[in-house]
């Protein structure tokens, strides 16, 4: 189980992130907030991309700031723009890469490539350049990258932002499929249904936790209030144009 306690962060003396304390224990949960709110800075705590200025990530007994490498073999992430994670020349390199330190030995490596291809509908592009795959399938190579390696958890900042509404369908029934344990940050509220839990971020908190239909109705009214004040600043941006 992810546990925070006491998580707070800051950019440039900015704090982002303000004392969270959470226990992210059921099958599926969502994060939504709006731009600035603190979802992707949290999102990268996870799985210690980002170490908090104060307070502790765990997985178990772990913690991120001395066990980072550890708990990234078990919480895998997956990236809004997939060129952010595709880093091999071809669609079997960048799936096998993820598996070097897990040391499978060729054979067992060659059939775990072939198998999650073949799953994720990328068989037939197994030696093509990663680079000219559509937009929807770099996003189905990132993902198939990161579940190659078995994680126990799956986080996934937005990981539909940058696709059309066939290929965010198609992410959506490739997330709900899953054996793991999945955290999804996410502006697509239809994503939600038939989520355990939903968590709603707003200036670096968790300003409400519950079930998606009452969360979506909390952001909705919660933006709805930010809308009729025309005074209220957008939030800067941090590094990466996100948080």
């Amino acid at each position: 189980m992810l546990r925070l306690e006491g998580v707070s962060h800051a950019y440039d003396g900015r704090r982002v992130l303000h004392g969270i304390d959470l226990e992210l224990s059921e099958h599926r949960i969502g994060v939504i907030g709006a731009n600035g709110s603190g979802k992707s800075t949290l999102a990268r705590t996870l799985n210690g991309l980002v170490l908090p200025d104060e307070g502790r990530v765990w997985l178990g007994e772990w913690n991120t700031h001395r066990h980072a490498r550890r708990i990234r073999r078990r919480v895998g992430f997956v990236f809004s723009d997939a060129a952010n994670q595709i880093i091999m020349p071809t669609v079997a390199e960048d799936v096998e890469v993820g598996l070097r330190p897990l040391k499978p030995g060729r054979a067992e490596t060659e059939r775990r490539v072939d198998r999650i291809l073949q799953r994720y509908g990328l068989a037939g592009h197994r030696d093509h350049p990663a680079h000219l795959l559509s937009g929807g399938q770099r996003q189905m190579l990132a993902l198939a990258s990161v579940l190659a390696t078995e994680p126990e958890v799956l986080v996934c900042d937005e990981p539909t932002t940058l696709l059309d509404l066939r290929n965010s369908r198609m992410v959506h029934r490739v997330l709900d499929t899953l054996d793991q344990r999945v955290v999804l940050f996410t502006h697509d509220l239809d994503l939600l249904a038939g989520f355990d839990r939903v968590l709603v971020m707003d200036g670096g908190r968790v300003v409400h936790d519950g079930a998606p239909a009452g969360a979506i109705d909390f952001y909705t009214r919660l933006m709805d209030a930010a809308a009729d004040d025309p005074a209220a600043p957008d939030p800067p941006d941090l590094p990466g144009g996100r948080t």
